[in-house]
């Protein structure tokens, strides 16, 4: 096929097609995003917080619209869209004023004249990104780079193109060069001519666990420059002392957010059996009430999931713990593109709903008697995105910061990305940070200056 092709999910209907590019147009691209490269990164740090400044104000304007054309392309609810792109504005104005002080050379006691470390742009950066936040997960890695000074290449997933054009339009119209944002429009082959050509200095990736080791291992084999932010199976712990009304609120949204598509949702809920039945009854009543159908309605809440695909794959993996001695409380059914809400109890390691990732509203509830035991169970993962704890004692939880081996510890709160605050994983959901100072730091030359007088 020579075209893409955008599917809305909620109704099958297509609504735009997508030409290929072949890899002579392909290195065309990286040409521009060179010279573009060329051509701004010595310039001065407060002409490119105007530019991206320019830029957020843009998304502000544009928000709804937006928000109305990842409704359409990957199903999620409404007012979350709206939402995604007003976290994209944040993050732009976060780097708009933080980035002088990240960026500006840091001074080093030696016995030299002078001795600092300097942080410059590194070039052209390859950014592979998925459909589940067509925005975010762009701008979380974009409003730093440009900052920095890089150029970008995107390879946007196919069912989110509409999104990516509007994304690279709006960086043009904000000032930047044609070449600092580019859309790679192509086939998972070419992927590899990208990351092997001299000009690009980086990737980052954000996917599925076989997408990271495809370029991780492509990225190494060249000596390029990697960050991977893949899948996970967060823990969602509440001890026996817990607000059970704050953890059963916060546990839905955490579970259902993104239509449950989101690499940090909540999807083992690891409860204190002494509080079990308690949680699990009021857990309940709220995913009854969730109001599934089109997404593009203010009431829907949860919409259909992205493609025909996904929903295959939950639905198997939903199947075959059932089949593994899982116990279905609610829910358990699929039409089309939707999954409804469901809830297995009975989870244990060895299923699908405890090893794997269900990216769809499936809550996997796991019993313990004690907190080491809860520590275990939330380590006993191959992913290691991120983790809640909730409970009455901070001390007993700032205690327990130390055992958990994922990316992020969130005591009294869903797991989220925070522009202030790194945000990465442990294990087999990747490496490297983005956001905040250590995301920003990521694809710079962290150069060593070192000068002696010669008197």
């Amino acid at each position: 096929m020579r075209h893409f092709q955008t599917i809305n999910p909620f109704n099958q209907s297509q609504i735009e097609s997508f030409q290929k590019q072949d890899i002579s147009a392909v290195n065309a691209l990286i040409d521009t995003a060179q010279q573009s490269f060329l051509d701004q990164k010595h310039l001065d740090l407060s002409v490119r917080g105007e530019k991206l400044l320019a830029l957020s104000k843009l998304l502000e304007k544009n928000k709804k619209a937006l928000g109305e054309l990842m409704s359409k392309e990957m199903g999620k609810p409404l007012n979350q869209a709206i939402s995604e792109v007003e976290k994209c504005v944040w993050v732009c104005e976060y780097y708009v004023e933080n980035a002088p002080e990240f960026l500006s050379p840091k001074k080093i006691e030696t016995e030299a004249y002078d001795s600092f470390v300097a942080y410059e742009p590194l070039g052209v950066i390859l950014a592979i990104m998925p459909w589940n936040f067509p925005m975010w997960q762009v701008f979380r890695f974009l409003a730093p780079a440009l900052m920095v000074g890089n150029t970008t290449l995107l390879k946007h997933a196919p069912n989110v193109l509409g999104t990516a054009l509007r994304i690279q339009s709006f960086v043009q119209e904000a000032g930047f060069d044609k070449g600092t944002l580019q859309n790679l429009i192509i086939d998972v082959a070419l992927v590899e001519n990208v990351i092997a050509h001299k000009l690009v200095k980086g990737v980052t990736l954000t996917g599925s666990e076989a997408a990271g080791q495809s370029v991780a291992q492509i990225a190494g084999k060249h000596l390029k420059k990697c960050v991977l932010e893949l899948g996970g199976s967060n823990a969602f712990i509440v001890h026996h002392d817990a607000n059970i009304d704050k953890a059963v609120e916060v546990g839905i949204q955490a579970r259902t957010q993104n239509n449950g598509q989101s690499c940090i949702a909540a999807k083992r809920f690891i409860i204190h059996n002494s509080i079990m039945y308690e949680y699990l009854d009021q857990f309940k009543e709220g995913f009854e009430l969730l109001k599934c159908g089109d997404p593009m309605q203010e009431s829907t809440d949860i919409g259909p999931l992205a493609r025909p695909d996904l929903a295959d794959k939950l639905e198997t993996q939903v199947d075959d713990s059932i089949k593994a001695g899982a116990k279905l409380v609610m829910g358990g059914k699929r039409e089309g593109t939707f999954y409804y809400p469901t809830i297995l109890t009975s989870v244990k390691p060895g299923m699908p709903a405890f090893d794997g990732e269900l990216f769809g509203p499936v809550a996997s509830f796991i019993g313990y008697d004690d907190i080491e035991q809860a520590v275990l169970l939330s380590n006993l993962s191959t992913f290691g995105l991120g983790v809640s704890f909730f409970t009455q004692d901070l001390d007993l939880a700032k205690q327990l910061i130390s055992k958990f081996e994922d990316g992020a510890v969130f005591i009294n709160e869903l797991v989220k990305s925070d522009p202030r605050l790194p945000f990465g994983g442990t294990k087999r959901s990747g490496y490297g940070r983005e956001l905040s100072l250590d995301g920003l730091r990521e694809f710079v030359n962290i150069k060593t200056v070192y000068i002696s007088k010669l008197d």
